[in-house]
């Protein structure tokens, strides 16, 4: 089979995944083998490739937003079955004893596993995953649809909950790449009115075509204090910005799973009980509680597709903000 791998993190410029032929991986006990349709691009994928996470295994294969199909079963698999259409999303397996496992906070496992990240993922033709963290994809939900819901989407939706958006309420979204114009429509599903501050023409235009209230730039203001922000930039100098941007009571939650430091503020930013939440990883309970909602309410993902031979220049195009919506690499025939 094809496979993207990396074998030393350098800049995307350097365009380090390098197009491998390695052998179809065999499931283990309880694993499953999944025929990869689509995997989104995720800024996620940007930090592992340039080296900003800690890379634990290498060479590993990126991409952890897979759609694709059951063709393999290990032993002792009983919930799917060869055929069966499924994703594989960030959170690879947990150990299921620690104190977080215990306490139902799986996404904080001491020892998870993360697909793309420490284990082989979804930039490739096949790949495995734990039957229980497979999640079952909607009938309807079309393969570039549902790619990018499985990580910007879920994300997305636990940053909304962390940020204890309620029906009807004001929330402002800091950063309107792949996961916030998903976010958006949950948003509005849940009959909120949206401000969205970010640079670049395409992305404000796309978030007025998916119905903000109002959009302006980071440094402008809205028309009136936000119950909730959720901020889905890298940027850490963005984050005294978005206390700026939530009322007294109100609460802030960071979407990213990296952040660039965080510059000192006043401590009048977030007096008045205002809260400062980070986002971490993803349960399995955000997954099917997303795809539900993406079945109800029509959720839909802006894609701008590419081959597998092409998944460099799809992630430098994330680098460098020039994707509309989502960036998905789609799968021709492979071995």
């Amino acid at each position: 089979m094809r496979a993207q791998v990396l074998a030393a993190p350098a800049p995307i410029a350097d365009a380090p995944l390098r197009l491998e032929e390695r052998p179809l991986p065999e499931p283990g006990p309880g694993e499953v083998r999944v025929r990869v349709h689509a995997n989104g691009c995720c800024r996620t994928d940007l930090h592992v490739v340039e080296g900003d996470l800690d890379l634990p295994h290498l060479p590993i294969v990126p991409g952890h937003q897979v759609v694709g199909v059951v063709e393999a079963l290990g032993d002792g698999c009983e919930r799917l079955a060869v055929g069966d259409r499924v994703g594989i999303a960030w959170l690879h397996r947990t150990c299921g004893v620690c104190a977080a496992c215990r306490r139902g906070e799986e996404n904080l496992c001491e020892r998870a596993d993360f697909t793309g990240w420490t284990v082989d993922g979804g930039y490739a033709d096949a790949c495995t995953v734990p039957e229980d963290f497979a999640v079952r994809l909607p009938d309807g939900l079309a393969d570039l649809a549902a790619a990018p819901l499985l990580c910007a989407g879920v994300i997305g939706y636990r940053a909304l909950r962390r940020a204890e958006v309620e029906p009807g309420e004001r929330v402002a979204l800091v950063g309107f790449g792949s996961s916030a114009h998903l976010a958006i429509q949950v948003l509005h599903h849940w009959g909120c009115e949206v401000a969205v501050l970010t640079r670049g023409v395409e992305h404000r235009a796309l978030a007025r075509e998916l119905g903000a209230a109002w959009v302006g730039e980071v440094g402008d203001d809205p028309p009136w204090p936000a119950d909730r922000v959720v901020n889905f930039t890298p940027a850490g100098e963005t984050v005294p910005r978005s206390l700026e941007l939530v009322r007294p009571g109100g609460t802030v939650s960071l979407a990213g799973i990296h952040m660039s430091p965080i510059p000192t503020f006043e401590y009048a930013l977030l007096w008045g009980e205002r809260s400062l939440r980070s986002v971490a990883n993803m349960t399995r309970r955000d997954a099917e509680e997303l795809m539900a909602i993406a079945a109800d309410a029509g959720l839909h993902a802006e894609v701008t597709t590419y081959p597998l031979e092409a998944t460099n220049e799809a992630l430098r195009a994330i680098a460098d903000d020039r994707v509309r919506g989502s960036a998905v690499v789609e799968m021709a025939s492979g071995g």
